[in-house]
């Protein structure tokens, strides 16, 4: 039998003031213990929490310098052995990521370079070059400080040195096992520390070079310990299985100060990891929980391991903060329960109507609309019951937070897993569908030249493009740097997917174009746009933590190849003979080449998108003229052909195309080919 919210809380509220009067003298000693474990638990997860919170972002910090040093490393876009640009980009990644300590790089031959942070105004440079001949070798240490914006050298020195980059436990790992790896050490050019070290192989080429390290000094990790305010005066460490410490509460650790262990807690904690023995292995994964009586006074102590083997967080909790205030408030629950029970029973059932079940009934409405992820439609409603209120605030802050995944998950696909039951599992079905890339030109050198400089310019150039995008219906799979890859047909099905992806094209380049974007010479920057459309492998694609919704497929791998052929042609858009084919005679296109793209043994017809045809019924002349020179082209008449192409220039006044193809056409006659030429273009590179 089902009964309706408000008679259920009525009968809750009676049911529990009749056994709290007759029960509360029975249990009333055991609510200090089970308060007391409560909250030292509560504590407890809240600092492991914090801690376990602080120590993911240092690992994502050291991921993500690790990545974008490797990132550059691997694309040329410096060298290792290029002194000005490591020490460059050694140093923005010191200042841009507050919590690693060093960037360090090694060579199998011994050579070894790194930067290292000295709090927050001081970097040091330290360069290892080995002597062939002798054991010696000599470390150059440059030391540079803020004066006022601008860091500057202040001092350098030649000193001699017994570190040994192919001595490391983190150059040795990832030598020989040629993948990434964590560990600890106590050994750094500069001297004796405690500290984690991310390090990961550098191919170039597919050739080794050598050792990327980002290490972490452990001084951090302290200071940051002396910043948690979980409890009046709780205390939070980090020791090795043996009780030495790793980590201890210290505000002025770092990587200039060594790290103290004169927290007044710090002998409890060692006293619970001496006093758990046998009965505590950090390798299990388990807490465990003692207590500890130093000089009279009792503690709750949590042992928790944490994600690097054989470290414990060690939580240490006295008694008295919050085993007093609860017996005080036991005492005090004794004498007001027997004054207000019998109050109570008579307004409950009148409060629990009015306060409780009529906007609870409200909230379950709210939740419905999350539940449906009709977000717009949630609303807030205030409550004399502040956590209803809270509640309510909490269901408004949760709708908040999800549609800001509309910016990261298409809502349609959102909707479906919600209206599913599902959840987002691995998986995807072959569809037809259409995707396009869109990238922008020099910008590399662009980057280079602009720096930081280049964010703003971005930003606008996504938000112009991520606006047409969506406008015609198209779902963004992901931003690549300057690139943007998006796709049609997916997840609602669209039967004119290739049409819509033309017109998006087309309003993609007319809005930036609008937006007078300009790079850092005042040049209007120019997009590059690659379309292609076919069967592709569309759905959850990744591992069990992480998936992405996204398409694969040799359709894709063809509109990113088109992309950049853009190049060759001077062209903007360049589609496939697919999505040609699929959109008919709703699009204008001139045909530019038959095309064999990097990576393909066969040729492809590729087209130039010129416009849609409901803004022009017929293509104009230069591009009858083109075509016709293409004609020429494949029937080995060149001398036809080039009159054509140079027709074409005269008509358009200029045309990149035109211009590659008049030279092929000459390099023909000048060097005939073999008798099965068929004019088909081989692109060399990607």
């Amino acid at each position: 039998m089902r009964i309706g919210i408000r008679s259920a809380i009525s009968a809750l509220v009676l049911t529990s003031i009749v056994v709290s009067a007759v029960g509360v003298h029975l249990l009333w000693w055991r609510t200090a213990q089970r308060v007391s474990q409560t909250l030292a638990d509560t504590i407890n997860d809240q600092i492991v929490s914090a801690v376990g919170d602080e120590l993911q972002s240092i690992t994502t910090e050291a991921r993500s310098s690790m990545m974008a040093v490797r990132t550059l490393l691997a694309g040329k876009v410096f060298e290792a052995r290029d002194a000005e640009k490591r020490e460059f980009v050694f140093k923005s990644q010191l200042l841009s990521e507050p919590t690693i300590s060093w960037v360090a790089f090694g060579w199998p031959d011994g050579s070894f370079f790194a930067g290292h942070k000295l709090g927050d105004a001081v970097i040091e440079m330290f360069e290892i070059t080995p002597d062939a001949n002798t054991s010696d070798a000599k470390m150059r240490r440059d030391r540079y400080e803020f004066v006022g914006n601008d860091l500057r050298l202040k001092s350098s020195q030649i000193e001699d040195t017994k570190y040994r980059v192919a001595d490391q436990e983190w150059f040795r790992v990832s030598m020989e096992t040629n993948d990434e790896h964590w560990s600890t050490l106590t050994t750094l050019p500069s001297g004796e520390r405690l500290a984690a070290a991310f390090a990961a192989p550098i191919d170039v080429d597919q050739k080794a070079t050598g050792v990327l390290s980002i290490i972490i000094e452990l001084t951090r990790v302290s200071n940051f310990l002396s910043q948690l305010t979980v409890g009046k005066s709780a205390g939070a460490f980090i020791l090795e299985r043996d009780g030495s410490a790793v980590a201890s509460p210290d505000p002025d650790a770092n990587e200039l100060n060594a790290l103290k262990t004169d927290h007044p807690l710090f002998p409890v904690a060692v006293d619970a990891m001496r006093q758990a023995g046998s009965a505590y292995n950090p390798n299990e994964g388990q807490p465990f929980h003692t207590q500890v009586t130093r000089d009279g006074k009792a503690y709750k102590a949590v042992l928790t391991p944490i994600s690097f083997p054989g470290w414990s967080l060690v939580t240490v909790v006295p008694e008295s903060e919050f085993l007093g205030p609860v017996q005080l408030t036991i005492r005090k629950l004794l004498i007001g329960l027997a004054i207000l029970i019998v109050f109570a029973g008579l307004v409950s059932a009148w409060l629990a109507q009015r306060l409780i079940a009529a906007p609870l009934i409200k909230v379950m409405g709210e939740i419905r609309h999350v539940e449906r992820f009709d977000l717009d439609k949630v609303e807030r409603h205030p409550s004399r019951l502040t956590e209803i209120e809270n509640l309510s605030g909490a269901i408004g802050d949760m709708a908040q937070g999800l549609a800001a995944f509309r910016k990261y998950i298409p809502a349609d696909l959102v909707r479906r897993l919600v209206s599913d039951g599902n959840g987002a599992r691995l998986g995807g079905a072959v569809r037809p569908m259409s995707v396009m890339f869109i990238d922008l030109a020099g910008f590399t050198g662009m980057s280079e030249r602009s720096g930081d400089r280049i964010i703003p310019l971005l930003s606008r150039y996504f938000d112009a493009v991520s606006g047409e995008i969506q406008k015609q219906d198209g779902t963004i799979d992901k931003f690549i740097g300057d690139a943007v890859m998006a796709f049609w047909g997916a997840p609602s099905e669209n039967l004119g997917h290739a049409v819509d992806c033309c017109r998006a094209a087309l309003a993609c380049q007319r809005a930036v174009a609008q937006a007078g974007l300009v790079d850092d010479t005042g040049e209007a920057i120019r997009i590059r746009i690659g379309i292609n459309s076919g069967d592709m492998l569309v759905g959850n694609i990744g591992s069990e933590v992480r998936l992405n919704y996204t398409v694969i497929g040799d359709a894709v791998n063809i509109a990113s190849r088109l992309e950049s052929t853009n190049k060759v042609y001077g062209s903007t858009i360049i589609i496939g003979e697919a999505t040609r084919r699929l959109a008919g005679d709703r699009i204008l296109v001139r045909e530019l080449d038959r095309l064999a793209v990097y990576g393909r043994a066969g040729g492809l017809q590729i087209f130039e998108l010129i416009g849609m045809a409901d803004q022009s019924a017929t293509p104009p002349d230069w591009v009858t003229s083109y075509e016709a020179g293409l004609a020429a082209w494949r029937a080995g008449d060149f001398t036809a052909a080039i009159t054509a192409f140079e027709k074409t220039l005269a008509l358009r006044g200029g045309d990149a195309a035109s211009t590659q193809m008049i030279a092929r056409c000459q390099h023909q006659l000048a060097n005939p080919t073999d008798a099965d030429w068929d004019g088909t273009s081989v692109a060399r590179t990607k």
